[in-house]
């Protein structure tokens, strides 16, 4: 584990960290190095959220998967299966509050992870990060 693996981070430096990726049409190319910050960072704030909501746009449905999986063990979910496969770019939904998650055609532009932390008290963290890469937790 690097030294910057070690390193805590305060929620207003993930906040700080998370605010760069927010509006945001396609997540931006991030350096390898820079992904154990952002991690940590959304798994920071994530933490204090009583349950996630995942919006996913992707190229394909692998891809799009591939993100709704690593996201979803990285966030403390079981990742959804039996999904459908789907040509073409994808919108995949899932409600961490349910386990609802739903998977469908998307004409839109955008690409990336929208990761929306909700808790139950307005005193909470109700909050959306993103569009965050596809593949952070990959």
């Amino acid at each position: 584990m690097t030294r910057q693996n070690q390193i805590q981070i305060t929620i207003q430096e993930a906040k700080k960290i998370l605010n760069k990726f927010n509006c945001v049409d396609i997540a931006p190319k991030i350096k390898p190095s820079e992904k154990g910050l952002i991690r940590r960072a959304l798994l920071s704030i994530a933490n204090l959220a009583d349950y996630k909501i995942l919006g996913i746009c992707a190229d394909t449905a692998e891809e799009g998967l591939l993100a709704m999986k690593t996201y979803s063990l990285a966030l403390g979910y079981e990742p959804p299966t039996g999904l459908p496969m789907i040509e073409g770019p994808v919108y995949i939904k899932l409600n961490g509050k349910n386990g609802i998650c739903h998977i469908d055609s998307y004409a839109g532009h955008h690409r990336g992870v929208l990761v929306s932390c909700q808790s139950y008290s307005h005193a909470g963290i109700n909050e959306m990060y993103g569009h965050l890469p596809l593949d952070l937790f990959v």
